[in-house]
């Protein structure tokens, strides 16, 4: 599943189309296509790993799920979900849920969850984060109303990062170290995109889908971890599993 910044390189990519009226629309989302038709794009931006196409009285919701994928000026073999052409180019999406919301977008977001959106707010999400004692730190940083954007990949490095297991429930966790976690989050994502926009992303992890601990030199532990039941790869020499 495509992370914030992946969807942030894919805005950044598609900005162009801003402005543009939609001359054709096909696929087989079961929207009304037909009503996407002679619309002007008012705007492209994201929510964490939610792609969205804005116009005067809706916008598109895409999120690409675990296989979906885009085509910019060109097409896959397959007939798309989505595909709109403008005067300057195509877009295509494939595998992926495509929804229509009614109104003004600004009313579905709170934009200061996104850690990569210029509204962030370090303090609402150790607000959000204080108010759920009993999560695991592994859940809490996949929960999107709190970290949007941040998926497993983003997860495990923070928490590498930052030197706390897992495991660790967020009320345990010193509020110096929930600090750190919180500001990793955001500056990991960012370094993630550039990462990727430049193809060394993989050469960057430290623990995800490692074997060997880079700092101890021991075995990195593999294990689905917290109700979300995700993959965390960690060293239980180096990072703390913190008690009351």
């Amino acid at each position: 599943m495509p992370e914030g910044p992946s969807i942030v390189i894919l805005r950044e990519e598609t900005i162009q189309f801003v402005g543009k009226k939609v001359l054709a629309v096909e696929g087989n989302a079961k929207i009304d296509l037909e009503r996407i038709h002679g619309q002007i794009i008012t705007a492209i931006t994201n929510w964490g790993k939610q792609y969205l196409i804005c116009f005067k009285e809706f916008t598109i919701r895409i999120h690409l799920l675990m296989w979906g994928s885009y085509r910019i000026n060109e097409r896959k073999d397959l007939k798309p979900r989505l595909s709109l052409t403008m005067k300057n180019g195509e877009l295509n999406f494939y595998s992926c849920s495509v929804k229509l919301l009614e109104g003004d977008v600004n009313q579905y977001y709170e934009w200061s969850a996104d850690v990569m959106n210029d509204h962030w707010s370090p303090q609402k999400a150790k607000q959000k984060l204080e108010a759920k004692p009993d999560r695991m730190i592994c859940d809490a940083l996949l929960e999107q109303e709190i970290f949007s954007g941040v998926g497993n990949i983003i997860k495990n490095e923070v928490l590498y990062r930052t030197r706390v297991h897992p495991e660790t429930r967020v009320g345990d966790i010193p509020t110096s170290k929930l600090d750190e976690i919180i500001r990793e989050a955001r500056n990991y994502s960012f370094e993630f995109m550039e990462w990727k926009k430049n193809y060394e992303l993989k050469k960057h992890w430290l623990v995800y889908n490692h074997k060997i601990c880079k700092r101890c030199d021991l075995p990195i532990t593999r294990k689905h971890t917290g109700v979300k039941n995700r993959r965390s790869f960690f060293c239980i020499n180096c990072q703390q599993l913190y008690h009351e």
